[in-house]
């Protein structure tokens, strides 16, 4: 199933998304796709609150680009891949049953399955700017990929564990 599609029908259920992802088999290919794409979908999100921003501070906006490209295509990824393996960790630890690959699969996912809201949350800080309704989208995106999170992570928690690999 593209992609697109899998992102639709993880409004309707994540841990099924999930599921279905994970059982396709360990590719740390596709999952490091995932992140890239959202990452680049969250820098994509931020370009019109940087023009806004350049605009009314009169700062270079190519400056602000370059940081924010710096930020989300190279260190968020190295960011995220640590923090899914802090929550595979501890996982680990309280003796959950989940692989390293489907902890961060969850986490990859849930950024990529949230990025339509983050992109409104853009548009809503280059258009609107800040104010309660740039403070709703946020927190609706917060509240969306934490569920992303969760449920994917219970997904992937309750799949057994492959020791082959």
């Amino acid at each position: 199933m593209p992609a697109t599609r899998d992102i639709v029908a993880t409004y309707r259920g994540p841990g099924r998304v999930v599921r279905r992802i994970l059982s396709e088999g360990p590719r740390e290919d596709r999952a490091l796709v995932y992140l890239m794409v959202g990452c680049l979908m969250v820098f994509v999100a931020q370009t019109p609150r940087l023009a806004r921003e350049a605009f009314v501070t009169g700062d270079n906006l190519q400056m602000l680009m370059g940081a924010s490209l710096l930020a989300w295509l190279f260190i968020a990824p190295l960011l995220l891949y640590a923090l899914g393996a802090v929550t595979y960790v501890i996982a680990r630890f309280l003796r959950q049953e989940i692989t390293g690959y489907g902890a961060r699969l969850a986490l990859f996912w849930a950024l990529l399955a949230s990025a339509p809201i983050m992109l409104l949350w853009g548009l809503t800080a280059g258009f609107v700017g800040p104010g309660v309704e740039m403070t709703g989208v946020g927190v609706l995106w917060f509240v969306a990929f934490l569920w992303f999170w969760i449920s994917g992570f219970r997904a992937a928690n309750a799949l057994p564990l492959d020791t082959s690999t």
